[in-house]
Parts: structure tokens; sequence; C-alpha cells
């Protein structure tokens, strides 16, 4: 009898439907499924793929243990700075930790002006979420000093910008508390620039999500991956914007870039290009350039043979046995 070897392209993990003993909620994200616990949760970082916050329709091999493990090492990184929700993380794709009651932003910091914030130059805005840019930037410049430009945290749809004012105006999250968030941020950013200048990398603009433990800020969800960061090499970054030419860089911004090229933008009554083999395949590669590259590692992939059943093992194993 043959043995089956499995083949990541067809066995990708899009989603996991379990029933845990003890299990008190589900929740699934975008590309991520939330078991709760009480007050613990286990995050199963599943292989689906968002852009545009759309779930695009197929899944790619080893991302979410990509982001997974990225995560874990810079979260370990940054617990001096401020505590995280993280006790374990006994799986490439689970982590197991303490359940927060998240706030309602997302803390994005900028230090250079590229993506969003450089859309939104270019059509003339100067003033981003409250914060006043200088004129005669270019795409991609480094800014003065880092820019805090929050969005709100939607359940459904598009995040949008919003203010420091407007967060305090709308007692989204009280001054004690904001101010608090605003000095993780930056603190948090200033890290992780100096942690991938040390893989020659840039970071260039990222977003950090916090939530209440106990009374206690902690900081949740995953850090410095390629979905929620952007990273330019720093070899070569200076001649290139001397050039006008465009920066060599590792995100999901290639993703991005595909779809827009093939028509798609998230936008109504647009649908999502073909994901071929082949394009599978290429954005899996990528992610995996990407860890390597972030972290200094080499990747060992996952073996997709019972996958789920791992998976299961693993949180059912480390749920009750982890301690706050």
């Amino acid at each position: 009898m043959l043995s089956h070897k499995p083949n990541p392209l067809m066995e990708a993990i899009k989603e996991t439907n379990y029933s845990f003993a003890g299990q008190t909620g589900f929740y699934r994200g975008k590309v991520r499924d939330v078991y709760y616990f009480n007050d613990k949760l286990a995050i199963v970082a599943t292989d689906r793929i968002s852009a545009f916050d759309v779930v695009l329709p197929r899944a790619i091999p080893y991302k979410g243990q990509v982001l997974n493990q990225i995560a874990s090492l810079n979260l370990q990184a940054t617990r001096d700075i401020v505590p995280n929700w993280v006790t374990a993380t006994p799986d490439p794709n689970v982590t197991i930790g303490v359940s927060c009651e998240p706030f309602k932003v997302e803390m994005v910091i900028r230090g250079y002006l590229a993506g969003h914030a450089w859309r939104e130059y270019k059509a003339g805005k100067r003033t981003l979420c409250g914060v006043t840019l200088p004129e005669g930037l270019s795409e991609n410049d480094k800014l003065p000093v880092p820019i805090i430009t929050p969005t709100t945290k939607a359940d459904q749809g598009h995040d949008e910008d919003i203010s420091r004012e407007q967060i305090l105006a709308k007692g989204i999250v009280n001054e004690q508390d904001y101010l608090k968030l605003e000095e993780y941020t930056q603190a948090l950013f200033a890290r992780g620039t100096e942690l991938v200048a040390k893989q020659g990398l840039i970071l260039v603009d990222t977003k950090y999500e916090f939530g209440k433990h106990n009374g206690d800020i902690y900081l949740i969800d995953e850090i410095h991956t390629p979905d929620s960061s952007r990273f330019f090499y720093s070899e070569g970054y200076a001649e290139r914007q001397q050039k006008g030419e465009p920066q060599k860089q590792l995100s999901k911004e290639f993703v991005r870039q595909w779809l827009i090229t093939n028509g798609f933008q998230g936008q109504e009554g647009q649908q999502v290009p073909e994901m071929t083999d082949e394009v599978v395949q290429s954005i899996s590669e990528r992610y995996i350039e990407l860890y390597e590259v972030v972290t200094g590692r080499n990747f060992e992939k996952c073996d997709y043979h019972e996958a789920l059943n791992r998976i299961a093992n693993s949180v059912e194993q480390n749920i009750f046995s982890t301690k706050d």
C-alpha cells in the first residue's frame, strides 16, 4: 500500500471546526480561529490569507506557521517592555494565552511614508489621523520621527483612520490608558527596529493591538509579522530613494500588488482573480522567504499529514496545563 504523502497545496489549513471539552466560545477571524476557555484562549493560525479586508478563496501552505512562529519570537523578545497574552506556543500553528478585553483601536505606527500613508499624502492630504506631515516628501521617505496613526478596529468591513482627539472625545479609550498605549507603541517600534536591523531590514510601519486582563494592559495579537508590518531591505535603501526607484521590501504588499494588477482592490463588484496553483505556490514561497529573512533562521515545514489532529491534540494537552 502506498503511504499518504501530503500535498501542501491541497492540505493547507483553510479552517478548523473543533468542539473541545471546556470550550466556552469560538470566533473566526480573517485568518485565525479562536477557541475560548473562560479566561484562556487558543488561537489557531490557519493558512487563510486576506487582503483589502477580504479573505481570498485559497489558503497558502505554511502561511499560518510562518506568522505564528514569527509572532512568538517577537512577543518573547518584547516581554520586558509590556506584558503579553501568550502562555504557550505548543504547535507551529497554535498559541495559547490569557483572554483579554481588547481596546477598540489598532495602534499603527509609521517610520516611513509608505502604503496607505503615501496614498493619502499623494492625494494631497497633509494631516493623517491628526498628525501633520511636512511638505516635499516622496514615497518611502523616512519621516522626521515615527508617527502614530490609529485605526478603528472594525468587527466587519474596513478599519478607518482615527485621531487621538477623536478616540478620547468618543470615549473609545480613556486618556490614561491611551497615553500608555502610545508609550508602549513607541517602545515596541523602537525594539522592533533594532531587532530587524540585525537582519539587514528596516521596519517601515506596523500595528499593535492591546487589551486588558485583570485591570492591566497586555499586548495581544501578533507583532512584527509580514501581515502586520512592512519591511525594506536596508542595503541600497538610500540609493534607491535618491534615484526615485521602488524599494525592495518584505511584506504582504506583493499580494496586494498582484491583486491590484489584476483589477481587485476589495471594492464592490470586483472579482478576486483566479488563484492558480502557481500563484498559491509563489505566495507560499515568499512567506517562507519572509520568515527566514526576518528571523535569520531556517524554516522547518510542518507536516500536513494529520495536521488537524495534531493541532487539536496540542490544544487539548496544553490549554488547562498553562499558568497565567
